[in-house]
């Protein structure tokens, strides 16, 4: 058993002191915590095989215990007196218990808070049904920046909003807006049982915390199709990445029927990466977002399967509110918040950043209209 001073409850509670991301426990190494992007060992002995199997006891419920006995994983969120959350996967391990641990500030974000370009809240203002997708990899901030966007729809809109979440992450207070908030193990047992009912619960906003699945992929469409606005989130590092990636669920003679289904309902796909902030800026990270707007041109794209030409006109785009990786970065480098190494570092083309930077873009206009059926 766990000795001395080390609880789980200190250690999560030394997070906030720290302004850590996440704190990892494993067999044979002190706790670790992530600042700033980088791991931080604790000055402590590591922890034994018998102390990580029972480090998290305490903020276990019998439930939970149960379900990580039975399948060797588990996610679930707990919260410190203070209202600091925590997100929180237990998994085996060499046959013991190791966790990763992402703390969840109590306070929503605002969207300056996270340092989101203005078109975040202007999707959300503008559209009152279809698809909305955040992307990212693991820690790339689609938690905190869907609460901003359901947090903007609570404040100024009088709707039912559904959330269906593994965990729940934040905890919103009902505004303007009606909240329900249902977690899966707790109030559900799965996203697809979930999704057979939320749209008998008269919802105007949905929210699916992960597509995960064909079932989620296809409850997520239909709740679109019929009316609904939808926000739904993808672990995939770019916009082609997330269509791929839905489509990869279904049979290959399901997929033209998925493609215009996708091309009809997504209104926006919004991928984005932290990228470490220079030392004396005002926060660690700030991210660099790839936006594709759904348009006459972007729906026949991904209805006809030319994906491959999405990146241009993303490019090609600006002025509609379009962003490429590349454009984000550099922005992110003139105003100051990142210097021009770690740009070049994330860049997907570091030619295109330079030119940027320099100030002789390289224009995708005529790319773009060459795609949209203009010729030359």
């Amino acid at each position: 058993m766990l000795t001395g001073s080390l609880t789980i409850q200190r250690l999560l509670a030394s997070m906030k002191k720290l302004d850590a991301s996440d704190l990892h426990i494993k067999v044979g190494l002190p706790p670790v915590y992530r600042v700033g992007g980088r791991l931080r060992p604790i000055d402590s002995p590591p922890l034994s095989a018998d102390e990580c199997d029972h480090l998290l006891d305490p903020i276990l419920m019998p439930i939970q215990r149960e379900r990580f006995e039975a399948v060797g994983n588990l996610d679930f969120a707990w919260h410190l007196p203070d209202g600091d959350r925590f997100r929180i996967d237990m998994f085996r391990s060499g046959n013991h218990v190791h966790a990763a641990i992402r703390r969840v500030k109590a306070e929503i974000p605002s969207y300056d808070e996270l340092h989101l370009p203005p078109v975040y809240a202007q999707v959300v203002e503008r559209e009152n049904d279809g698809l909305i997708l955040i992307c990212g990899v693991t820690g790339s901030g689609k938690s905190s920046t869907i609460a901003a966007m359901i947090e903007q729809i609570n404040r100024t809109q009088d709707v039912n909003i559904i959330t269906i979440e593994d965990p729940v992450e934040y905890r919103f207070i009902p505004k303007k807006a009606i909240i329900s908030q249902r977690e899966v193990g707790i109030d559900i047992d799965s996203f697809k049982t979930a999704l057979r009912f939320v749209v008998r619960q008269d919802p105007d906003v949905i929210f699916i915390g992960e597509m995960r699945d064909a079932e989620t992929v296809l409850a997520g469409i239909q709740a679109a199709e019929t009316g609904h606005l939808v926000f739904a989130t993808l672990h995939t590092a770019d916009t082609m990445q997330s269509l791929a990636r839905m489509l990869e669920f279904f049979p290959p003679d399901e997929r033209d029927f998925i493609r215009s289904s996708l091309a009809n309902t997504v209104k926006c796909v919004c991928a984005q990466k932290l990228i470490p902030a220079l030392p004396d800026f005002e926060v660690k990270v700030v991210p660099a977002c790839e936006v594709l707007l759904s348009n006459a041109v972007v729906r026949d794209k991904i209805r006809e399967g030319e994906d491959a030409d999405l990146p241009a006109i993303i490019s090609g785009s600006r002025a509609e509110g379009m962003s490429s990786f590349t454009t984000s970065l550099a922005e992110l480098v003139e105003k100051e918040w990142i210097d021009l190494q770690t740009a070049r570092g994330f860049a997907p083309n570091r030619d295109a950043l330079e030119s940027i930077l320099k100030g002789v873009e390289v224009k995708a206009a005529t790319l773009v209209h060459r795609i949209k059926g203009g010729g030359g």
